[in-house]
């Protein structure tokens, strides 16, 4: 199955890429997790506000799948059934959206990358990943990245199963990486051998996204 086209003209695409050219939202301040809570540049915020790209793909659960492939020792293709039948599990963490929102305390419940990767088994070249959603929508995050033990696909938050407009049935969750690197409609993990740009990394965001860094930018180191 082929990304559908991602809409390039939409309105939050124009304004993102200006910000990347303005450089909006910096403020040079590096702050580490282990001294504050909130990234350099954040402002709290108690609502989830939703962004995409357009469009909100409607994926019934028993028509959902999720590909691993790549550099795999063991590609799968998971439906539903497959994703609920790995161990599951339920963490907090804050997520840090690069438009400078940050929300802290969301209770999530989904199956770990760790545990995925454990599935699959990447082999020893694998060094990034890249994401496909159902939305067109692509981003990438080094293989270190998306294994850390907080990272998970997620289909459940606050106690009740995914919305939609969130992402939902599935998700990617990596919280300590901007929340673009967290892609929504998950439909496709491939292992790589090197990192490669995604949608909004091509448009002018950096490519990892270390929100402690303020690495909103592919201008900022």
């Amino acid at each position: 199955m082929d990304d559908p086209e991602v809409p390039e003209d939409s309105k939050l695409t124009r304004s993102k890429q200006q910000w990347a050219e303005q450089g909006k939202f910096l403020t040079g301040h590096i702050a580490r997790p282990e001294e504050e809570r909130l990234p350099p540049g954040q402002h709290l915020t108690v609502k989830w506000p939703v962004l995409d790209l357009g469009r909100q793909p409607d994926i019934p659960r028993e028509r959902w799948k999720l590909e691993v492939a790549g550099m795999v020792a063991r590609p799968v293709t998971l439906d539903w059934a497959g994703l609920m039948a790995l161990p599951q599990t339920r963490l907090r963490s804050d997520i840090h959206c690069v438009t400078s929102w940050s929300r802290y305390d969301n209770d999530w419940q989904g199956v770990l990358t760790r545990d995925l990767l454990a599935h699959v088994e990447p082999r020893d070249e694998a060094a990034a990943v890249m994401l496909h959603g159902y939305d067109g929508y692509t981003t990438n995050v080094l293989l270190a990245d998306f294994a850390v033990p907080d990272a998970l696909i997620a289909h459940g938050w606050a106690g009740q199963p995914l919305a939609r407009d969130h992402g939902g049935p599935a998700r990617l969750v990596i919280p300590h990486l901007y929340f673009w690197k967290s892609a929504k409609w998950i439909r496709k993990i491939e292992l790589i051998g090197a990192d490669k740009p995604g949608f909004w990394e091509v448009n002018g965001y950096h490519m990892r996204g270390d929100p402690w860094a303020e690495q909103r930018y592919s201008r900022d180191s």
